[in-house]
This record gives structure tokens, C-alpha cells and sequence, in this order.
């Protein structure tokens, strides 16, 4: 299996060294950035298979960068941990929304930074492996979710889902009518309950359903129940 490369972006030199050293140890390739501007200099030239970025950075901070290289095909899908000393709830949900896979407030363990990164890679492998023996689509209603082509249409529009997006619709919806919880969700999907945040859950569930419900607010394929959790519902079968 080909190494990951991993891109660090931190301007405390401490935290760059330490967390540089540790992937490395880890068997990772990493290109460490002190700022922005250097690593989205480095991007014109080498790939990455992750980004592990500082929110508060000089001159572009972590939540700009994210969204300039979201807006290139070339990683709109790429896994992104955000990093920061801020772990406010607003900050969280903002990192999230903005499609990155997990959000660790400072100070953090290198153990626990491990974890992550470990549960992000493997739950890609994992929905590659879903998408190899499983070829299908799963269609309810207006909702067509196709796991081959890893596309979700809405009324024949293609909606743009994030990986983890994707990953929590099609797992909803080849379980349809099952109740999961949040701590079972992030289990399955996520990888890790230890370090997990609930809350990680409700955000891409109220993220996924701005994209494929007509009235996010009122919600006819992921639905919540109350005091359990969530499930996927075919409104087509109720009619």
C-alpha cells in the first residue's frame, strides 16, 4: 500500500515539529507549512491524501484556506482535520460545515491526533471496499443514491456530498427504517467513540439534509426520533 501524505499546517514551530516528527514516525509522508500562502504554494507541485490545519494562521486563517481548496476539484474531497485553541461550539460547526472530517481543540495528545487520523483513512477505505462488493443504487422518492459511481441525485440533479456525507446517506439508507444513534453512528462511521463529540453528528446530518431535502426544517428521508437518533425513511412508500 502506497504511503499517505499528510500536510501540516500550524505557525506555532512546536507544534509543526512535534506533529511533523510523530507522522513521520508513523510511517506518513509530511509537508509541514508555516502559514497559508506556503502551503497552497506547495499544493502547485505535490498531492496530499490529508490536511491537518491550524484555524488560527497569519494573514489566511485555517477556515479560508479550506475554503480555497474546496473550491478545486482536485480536493474537494481531500480529508481535513482542523486544529485550534478555540473549542467553541460556533467554531466547531463552522469548521464541520465547511466539510472537514473532525475538529481537535488544543491541547491535544499526539495518541489522540493518531486516533483521528487512523479513523478518517480507515473509514475511506472502508466505503471503498462498501462500493467494490456492493455495486447498487438505492432509490426513495425523488433521492437516487448511486454507490458505484459515489453520486447522489435529487429529482435528477446532482447534489455535491462530501465523503463523509455520502457515506452517512448510503449507510442510513441500506439500513432504511433502522434507528441509530449518535454515539452507534459515530462508531460506524467515524471509527472511534472514545474521542468522538456527538454534536459532529448533528452537524453533518442538518449539513446533509440542506442538500437533499426540499425543506431541511421538515425533513422526509433522514429523520430524527426523538430520544434515539436518526433513521432513513422512503417518503414514496408512505404514499
Amino acid at each position: 500500500m502506497a504511503k499517505k501524505t499528510i500536510m501540516i499546517i500550524d505557525d506555532q514551530p512546536e507544534i509543526l515539529e512535534l506533529v511533523s516528527f510523530t507522522l513521520q514516525k508513523e510511517g506518513y509522508d509530511v509537508i509541514p507549512a508555516e502559514d497559508a500562502e506556503k502551503a497552497l504554494q506547495e499544493l502547485k507541485e505535490k498531492d496530499v491524501d490529508m490536511f491537518i490545519v491550524d484555524i488560527m494562521l497569519p494573514n489566511m486563517d485555517g477556515f479560508e484556506f479550506v475554503r480555497t481548496i474546496r473550491a478545486k476539484d482536485k480536493h474537494k474531497l481531500t480529508p481535513v482535520i482542523f486544529l485550534s485553541a478555540k473549542g467553541e461550539e460556533f467554531d466547531k460547526v463552522l469548521g464541520l460545515e465547511l466539510g472537514a472530517d473532525d475538529y481537535i481543540v488544543k491541547p491535544f495528545s499526539v495518541r489522540e491526533l493518531l486516533a483521528r487520523i487512523r479513523a478518517v483513512f480507515r473509514r475511506m477505505q472502508l466505503g471503498t471496499v462498501v462500493k467494490e462488493e456492493k455495486p447498487k443504487k438505492i432509490v426513495a422518492k425523488d433521492l437516487e443514491i448511486d454507490i458505484d459511481k459515489y453520486e447522489v441525485r435529487v429529482k435528477g440533479k446532482k447534489v455535491s456530498l462530501t465523503p463523509l456525507e455520502f457515506d452517512l446517506l448510503r449507510f442510513l439508507a441500506e439500513n432504511e427504517g433502522k434507528v441509530f444513534s449518535r454515539d452507534v453512528l459515530l462508531d460506524k462511521l467515524w471509527g472511534y467513540d472514545y474521542f468522538g463529540d456527538t454534536r459532529t453528528v448533528d452537524v453533518h446530518i442538518r449539513r446533509l439534509r440542506t442538500k437533499i431535502e426540499d425543506d431541511p426544517s421538515n425533513p422526509r428521508y433522514v429523520v430524527t426520533v426523538r430520544g434515539k437518533g436518526y433513521k432513513f425513511r422512503d417518503p414514496g412508500k408512505e404514499e
